[in-house]
């Protein structure tokens, strides 16, 4: 069986990985793009403390795939995944927040054992974990949130699927009657996966993506220990990570109508740095390193976009991921390559379904 997919982001990459390691021949077509999502986001995997429940039961079920992705690929020789458990943080000056945060959290904590321990900390045990938050700033703290660094996830994917012999093709892809037409060559498929991010409309017209521009910035804190520090996830859509070497992540900017014009705006980083240092004032003398944009692949309802087409059964789609794409993305990867191979996913996929927006 031959599989061809389309895009090398973590929903490309993560659905290759998973059907070559199945035993099926995959080609991975990817184009030279400016903004990828993935090469931008600072993956925050920690969905028990969303304020949504729309989506979550996937992004559940996705938090707890994460260890059983990192043990394949680590038997494959591949242990430089950059996911780390750290714990995650619901922060907030409001009791009334935090208290309803506790128990939002601790319901679904009893339901997931991959969330770990929920507790409540005082302003001084949660600088304890994040040294330079704001010193009035409470906590729910979240034992199992973990993040992932999207760059290397990616190439740790793209590595591994490469070893066991994932055929990669550069160059801008078209769908065919039989397969994808890239570079002027024809190329004959048994099934497609379109995972194409905030591209994805220019194979597939009909699915309604469109990009949501986001800005995040990186600081160093030089001589600082930052790589246990948790996530940190303020009563907003902004939040703060850090990584090994004194790095400090914050973001991000949710620009919905922003097309693919890939800047840095005025606006765009002074929304980043005050929400960054309204929450961790200890920041103000790190050095700003970079700022990154990326298109987020925005769905109308938030929801992904997971399946075959109604009229190409032969087509699966794998975007629409949103902010969330570096939770959701490498469990998708999972959920549509057992679908390429003719198998039944373990979730029930219907309300992700590509055809959902004509039904409205």
């Amino acid at each position: 069986m031959r599989v061809i997919v389309i895009g090398s982001g973590i929903a490309g990459a993560a659905t290759a990985y998973q059907i070559v390691r199945r035993g099926a021949e995959v080609v991975l077509v990817e184009a030279e793009r400016t903004g990828p999502a993935t090469a931008a986001g600072a993956g925050i995997v920690c969905p028990w403390t969303s304020r949504s429940a729309e989506g979550y039961p996937a992004a559940s079920l996705a938090a707890e795939y994460y260890p059983k992705l990192i043990g394949e690929l680590a038997e494959d020789g591949w242990r430089d995944s950059s996911f780390e458990v750290v714990g995650g943080m619901v922060v907030s000056a409001d009791e009334g927040e935090l208290t309803e945060a506790y128990q939002r959290v601790s319901a679904r904590a009893a339901e997931s054992p991959a969330a770990g321990e929920v507790r409540r900390l005082d302003p001084g045990q949660a600088r304890e974990l994040f040294p330079v938050l704001a010193p009035e700033l409470g906590a729910v703290h979240v034992a199992g949130g973990g993040r992932v660094d999207g760059r290397q996830l990616r190439r740790t994917l793209l590595s591994a699927a490469a070893a066991r012999g994932v055929q990669t093709i550069q160059g801008t892809a078209s769908l065919t009657g039989s397969g994808v037409r890239v570079n002027g060559a024809d190329l004959a498929a048994d099934k497609v996966v379109v995972a194409a991010g905030a591209w994805s409309p220019e194979l597939v017209p009909s699915v309604e993506v469109a990009p949501q521009r986001g800005q995040i910035s990186h600081f160093g804190l030089p001589g600082v220990e930052t790589a246990t520090w948790p996530v940190v996830l303020p009563v907003s859509s902004h939040y703060l990570l850090a990584f090994p070497g004194s790095r400090v992540v914050a973001g991000a900017t949710r620009e919905t109508g922003s097309g693919f014009d890939y800047r840095i705006t005025a606006a765009g980083q002074r929304e980043v740095l005050d929400h960054a240092l309204s929450i961790a004032p200890g920041l103000a003398d790190a050095t700003l390193l970079e700022t990154r944009v990326g298109f987020r692949p925005a769905t109308p309802d938030g929801l992904p976009v997971l399946g075959p087409l109604e009229d190409r059964p032969d087509v699966l789609l794998a975007t629409g991921f949103g902010p969330g794409g570096l939770t959701l993305a490498p469990y998708a990867g999972a959920l549509i390559a057992a679908l390429a191979l003719g198998e039944r996913p373990e979730l029930d996929l219907t309300p992700y379904r590509p055809g959902r927006f004509s039904a409205r």
